[in-house]
């Protein structure tokens, strides 16, 4: 952020769209696949351990991966941050959310104050909660807060366009600009995170638009609406895509059209993760959302892709089965913020101690197997399985 609060990606000037849209393809072009070759030194390491080859399953695969991605053969993330996005929906107003739309700034205050469900699972985890408010309906004012707001709130969509494509991309660019930000400060990792009420229909209408899927399949009870609610959230949706033609072809034109502000910011999160070589560990069906336009912009970034859990969204496992990721929890939560992403940091840790703290059978003086005594199915004997797009085989 400049002296003047603005974002330095974004120029007002009569060619500022247009900059910006060559700054996101720059940022777009610095995206490389994994290092194969590190993947695989990793997962011959990984098979040299005091154990039967695959014997750990996931937590393999994920280290191989976790390895491809950074480069580094013994993986470690002693700095990882939770990335929350916040901001508000004008298609609050067609009765769309339990909650009324004022929650997303009162909860903006109780991310800052360390009071939310992420901040403790944070906590816990060793991350550091870093909120930005990309789009809240409100002035506010906190020493911890970022601010990238680029407007208050999205436009109803169920009536016209969230926003303009200029928005959109002043959006993403905002996230990636505050994971360059963080990245220039040491750390290794991002986990997404959101807040902003209405948030799950606009996810829903990206995921239908980008995906052909009926609204009745990709809408779900968000912050816990009656079977009134949930049939009324899903004609919202349809109106939105019938109302605005968001075209299939063209992710930023379904973002500025059907999107929301955050879900524009956390693609810049994971755009700019991967450009910068960083895993992005992506959360709930918000963050999917995201994560499915992230991929259609840049189809490399979804190497550097995480999936944390299955959220209890409706739509959120169809969402990963489009990005062919496969998530490591299933805990039935639908909370958002980034708390799948946070819990999940504990197996990433888990997964890079055993590839650096475990002994070799060379230096236990174990005796090793052979291979008539392997298990037919070795997840971790091919590194190329293990380094492209799925955790799980």
């Amino acid at each position: 952020m400049n002296e003047a609060g603005e974002t330095p990606y974004f120029d007002k000037g009569s060619a500022g769209c247009m900059n910006n849209e060559q700054v996101l393809e720059q940022l777009m072009g610095r995206i490389v696949g994994p290092h194969e070759a590190v993947a695989a030194e990793a997962s011959a390491h990984v098979d040299a351990l005091t154990k039967p080859p695959g014997s750990l399953g996931k937590l393999e695969q994920l280290v191989i991966r976790l390895a491809g991605i950074t480069g580094e053969v013994r993986p470690c993330f002693d700095q990882r941050a939770v990335i929350v996005m916040a901001a508000d929906h004008g298609v609050v107003e067609e009765g769309i959310s339990a909650f009324p739309a004022e929650v997303t700034s009162q909860m903006v205050l109780n991310f800052l104050a360390g009071g939310a469900a992420v901040n403790v699972l944070a906590r816990h985890a060793g991350a550091h909660v870093i909120c930005v408010d990309i789009g809240v309906n409100a002035d506010l004012d906190h020493p911890e807060l970022v601010s990238r707001k680029v407007r208050k709130g999205t436009a109803n969509m169920a009536k016209g366009a969230a926003m303009t494509r200029g928005e959109a991309i002043q959006a993403i660019l905002a996230g990636a600009d505050v994971v360059s930000t963080e990245f220039a400060k040491g750390t290794q990792l991002f986990v997404t995170g959101e807040m902003g009420i209405g948030n799950t229909t606009a996810s829903a209408a990206v995921m239908c638009a980008l995906t052909g899927t009926a609204p009745a399949s990709a809408v779900g009870r968000g912050t816990g609406v009656d079977d009134v609610g949930l049939q009324r959230k899903a004609a919202v949706v349809s109106q939105a895509l019938t109302v605005n033609a968001p075209d299939a072809d063209d992710a930023l034109d379904v973002l500025c059209k059907v999107g929301g502000l955050e879900i524009a910011g956390l693609t810049g999160v994971i755009l700019a993760a991967a450009a910068n070589g960083c895993p992005v560990v992506v959360d709930g069906f918000i963050s999917t959302a995201a994560a499915l336009i992230a991929s259609q912009l840049a189809p490399l970034s979804k190497e550097y892709m995480i999936a944390s859990h299955t959220s209890h969204e409706s739509g959120h496992a169809a969402l990963l089965r489009e990005l062919g990721l496969k998530p490591m929890l299933d805990l039935d939560m639908r909370l958002g913020e980034g708390t799948g992403g946070v819990l999940s940091l504990h197996l990433i840790d888990a997964s890079c101690r055993i590839l650096n703290e475990m002994a070799t059978f060379a230096s236990a003086g174990v005796s090793g197997g052979t291979t008539e005594t392997l298990p037919t199915e070795n997840p971790s004997a091919s590194a190329d399985s293990s380094v492209q797009g799925e955790v799980s085989p």
